[in-house]
């Protein structure tokens, strides 16, 4: 396919409690009027399960981290974290794949008190099994690279992307994301990463910003004789002005270090010299990373464009209501705008690219997250830059076979996007 296409235009509004929209399958994005960005909220397993049906993904349990408590290492609600684990064999019983969630975040009480009635929030709600496909399949004709690996999903929580540690107990809520990663990494490492002679982090969206935030810190849990590479996948929110001129995404983040406690937990190499929430923008982080990085990312990141740049808050007389369902009604000027955004995009990731130790993939296409979808994985009709598709692409990267700095000619060239479409 294509063109991925909803059949509702998966945008709602939150304000205070109410959900004024529902999806069934797709993505569900929240904002406010004014200046606060309300937390956004990915539906990716259900939307792998049904935009890739016919791929029979294997399904995963649960596993609670049952010491996590006494650590202080609980979701926003005080329930137990927990992950999915699918076992690796033969060539590669002794790697591993440790791979965080995505959610969006909260960023003021009312949010994070919304946020843990939800599987963002409290394991009350999360999913007994969940489908591994795309970076995450078993099978090699879907995961060429990594499909014998052992397989990770650390579930998220906590909303502030694995960094928090704070809480408020008038309102019951444990800003605890830190201290989750922490006890999720210490499990992992009891049963048998402690071992592992290659190792992987990746993350997607929210997870992908986790990647690069802990990328230096999972580094450090392995010997020097381990190799270990990091994976962001749509990981690069940047900050940008909105349409309006406004902060709206460093609005937001500001909301989430400081009502989480962030600061003290992001990377050193920012926080020396920049303020905390700029250092929870990764363009501020990725150039002083020891450990290999590989940026998946595209330059029209739909997220970002429907809740970043162009949100309700700046975007009152909704004229990008309809560029937003679909690129192609997108007009000169707007077109001209996100080419500004891209442009913005690629100038942060320069020094990035010049260390021979890092990989890029960036393309052309209005999507959000594409290492955990199988059709824009590894797929017959799978999005190319170079005639390689991304599984190829970050498996050449991470096993050094070429080097990868990939980035796409600007919008429309590239035809074989699976750009999301949203129909109304």
């Amino acid at each position: 396919m294509k063109n991925m296409i909803f059949n509702c235009f998966s945008i709602f509004f939150l304000i205070g409690f109410n959900v004024l929209g529902k999806c069934a399958n797709g993505y569900e994005f929240f904002d406010t009027n004014s200046t606060k960005m309300l937390s956004f909220v990915e539906n990716y397993s259900n939307f792998n399960q049904s935009a890739a049906g016919h791929y029979n993904p294997l399904y995963v349990g649960l596993t609670l981290i049952r010491g996590a408590a006494a650590k202080g290492a609980v979701c926003l609600d005080g329930t137990l974290p927990g992950y999915h684990l699918h076992r690796g064999y033969g060539s590669g019983a002794n790697s591993w794949i440790v791979h965080l969630e995505g959610g969006g975040w909260c960023n003021s009480i009312r949010t994070c008190v919304y946020r843990k009635t939800t599987r963002r929030g409290s394991s009350n709600y999360f999913e007994k099994q969940l489908a591994f496909t795309g970076i995450l399949s078993n099978q090699a004709q879907e995961n060429p690279d990594f499909f014998n690996w052992n397989r990770v999903k650390i579930r998220y929580c906590d909303g502030a992307s694995f960094t928090g540690d704070s809480e408020d107990k008038v309102h019951g809520l444990q800003f605890r994301g830190q201290k989750i990663w922490l006890a999720a990494i210490e499990e992992l490492m009891s049963k048998g990463m402690r071992y592992a002679n290659q190792a992987l982090l990746s993350g997607c969206s929210a997870g992908g910003l986790a990647s690069i935030l802990h990328c230096d810190e999972f580094r450090g849990f392995f010997s020097r004789r381990t190799r270990v590479k990091c994976l962001a996948d749509a990981g690069m929110f940047m900050d940008a002005r909105d349409v309006a001129g406004g902060h709206t995404l460093r609005n937001m983040y500001n909301g989430v270090v400081t009502l989480q406690g962030s600061g003290k937990n992001l990377p050193r190499t920012c926080t020396n010299h920049l303020d905390p929430t700029s250092c929870f923008f990764p363009q501020n982080i990725i150039s002083n990373l020891r450990t290999p990085m590989f940026l998946l990312n595209t330059a029209y990141d739909s997220w970002q464009i429907i809740a970043s740049l162009a949100p309700p808050s700046a975007d009152r007389r909704g004229t990008w209501k309809a560029c937003q369902k679909n690129p192609a009604n997108c007009s000169p000027s707007q077109l001209n705008f996100l080419q500004g955004f891209r442009n913005q995009m690629l100038n942060s990731v320069k020094r990035f690219s010049m260390s021979r130790q890092n990989g890029l993939f960036i393309n052309s296409c209005f999507a959000h997250c594409q290492s955990e979808r199988q059709d824009t994985w590894f797929a017959d009709n799978s999005p190319l830059l170079g005639n390689k598709p991304i599984a190829l692409a970050v498996g050449d990267w991470y096993f050094e076979r070429s080097a990868v700095k990939k980035i796409d000619c600007p919008y429309p060239c590239d035809k074989t996007c699976h750009n999301l479409v949203f129909r109304a």
